[in-house]
């Protein structure tokens, strides 16, 4: 089983479904109200757990009930917690999430302890970091503990997979330490300044992260699936994603990126990595919640088998340990 380094935020969802999202000063009555486990990290984490992979997660949670609930519930996940931290004087962080009837979102997030995140802390994970298969990582954190974990994996030689989420502008050396990048379109205009309106215009966006020296490039493209563009063998096309009635779409990119962390991490192709990212992805959206929402390995399989799915002529084969490498 490969090991995986998941370093980044944990948060408990507030989710308010609605009819709609309100408009600003607006008042929509009649929803439901629930709390779910959710930040990007955790939800990573969660679903490098449940899709394969021996999950360590680096974070840090308030030392309150929301702290103490996550951390029982990596545990029962099986996912190390030994990395994560308790931070006394912040409270955990939290996150409020409209859905509306179409399964799409609006996300209000307070970090609290996830603030304080810390290159110390990096240094405390070293051991598992530089033993992983691979690194995860995400912007809900300082970006300064995001430059130095990646520095640090990137020294060690562990790949480095980075969702650039929420959008921010990354510095040129960040970048040059990043293996795979996987921005959603407007992360991707953002990085870039190139608008993703279509297959060409992703080309464009990847050539220029492959010229900011990141190999791998994955813009995520909702229910269309993903673009992947690799600078070494010139990989370059839309990989489709799976039709199904969408509840709730919150946590469907970070469902993505644990997917492909572990079929990376087991040595698949890339191809095959995106596929199997796409319906785990896929199936994610059918429910409602971040982390309950996140499917397992077996149910992925199942799902591909049920849609018969090949690549290249080669068959994905569900019942296999993980998707067949594509020759």
């Amino acid at each position: 089983m490969s090991s995986i380094v998941v370093i980044g935020s944990s948060n408990t969802d507030m989710i308010l479904r609605l009819s709609r999202i309100p408009a600003p000063g607006e008042t929509v009555l009649g929803g439901s109200f629930a709390t779910a486990a959710g930040g990007k990290g955790a939800n990573q984490a969660v679903a490098v757990a449940r899709l394969g992979g021996k999950a360590v997660f680096v974070a840090r949670v308030g030392g309150d009930i929301f702290g103490e609930q996550a951390i029982a519930r990596f545990r029962d996940e099986g996912i190390n917690a030994g990395q994560m931290h308790i931070g006394k004087d912040a409270a955990s962080g939290v996150a409020f999430i409209f859905v509306d009837d179409n399964g799409e979102n609006c996300i209000g997030v307070a970090p609290g302890a996830n603030a304080q995140l810390c290159p110390a802390d990096i240094d405390a994970a070293s051991e598992a970091i530089f033993g992983a298969d691979a690194v995860v990582i995400q912007l809900e954190i300082p970006i300064a503990t995001v430059e130095y974990a990646a520095a640090r994996a990137h020294a060690a030689g562990v790949p480095v997979i980075l969702n650039p989420a929420p959008a921010q502008p990354l510095s040129a050396e960040l970048l040059r330490y990043v293996s795979v990048i996987t921005p959603n379109e407007s992360e991707a205009e953002l990085l870039t300044g190139i608008s993703i309106c279509d297959e060409a215009s992703a080309a464009l966006a990847a050539e220029k992260l492959h010229a900011a020296g990141v190999p791998v490039v994955i813009i995520t493209l909702g229910a269309r699936g993903a673009f992947c563009s690799n600078a070494d063998t010139r990989l370059s096309r839309i990989l489709p994603g799976f039709k199904v009635n969408a509840v709730d779409v919150t946590a469907a990119g970070d469902v993505f990126n644990g997917a492909i962390a572990v079929a990376l991490a087991e040595g698949q192709d890339l191809e095959s990595a995106i596929v199997y990212g796409n319906a785990a992805a896929a199936m994610a959206v059918t429910l409602p919640g971040a982390q309950p929402s996140i499917p397992y390995r077996a149910d992925v399989l199942r799902f591909l088998e049920e849609h018969a799915v090949t690549l290249n002529g080669a068959w994905l084969i569900p019942g296999s340990p993980h998707p067949a490498p594509v020759q």
